[in-house]
């Protein structure tokens, strides 16, 4: 290579440089909080909770979206009276994700109540 080549090189990696300049952070000796309880345990208790797909899919027919990503799994359910989200997480890794939040709503976007849903869907 040539010499202003080199120096343009080094010129680029000196701010990557300074990135590992920093010290280790001392360790003070303060244990860390403890953890908190799992986001699902502030959702509202209700009939679904603790549901899989399976028992979902039992209650309710065919779902309407059944949405797959890396962590959640969305089964919507609905019949013209209303809406209803199901959103099903595992509980630990290689378990079968259960539902851990539920909303319902009508055609129309209002909010109901997802046992009252779940009930209009149940009757079909």
């Amino acid at each position: 290579m040539n010499a202003p080549r080199l120096a343009l090189i080094a010129l680029l990696a000196l701010p990557l440089a300074a990135c590992g300049a920093g010290g280790v952070v001392p360790q003070t000796g303060i244990a860390p909080p403890p953890a908190g309880p799992p986001a699902s345990a502030f959702g509202k208790p209700g009939p679904l909770m603790g549901a899989d797909a399976r028992a979902l899919t039992q209650m309710f027919g065919t779902p309407r979206l059944d949405i797959r990503e890396t962590t959640v799994r969305k089964l919507q359910f609905a019949n013209g009276r209303c809406v209803l989200d199901t959103y099903l997480y595992a509980p630990a890794r290689g378990k079968e994700p259960v539902v851990t939040h539920v909303d319902a709503r009508s055609p129309a976007g209002s909010d109901v109540d997802p046992a009252a849903c779940a009930t209009a869907l149940r009757a079909r």
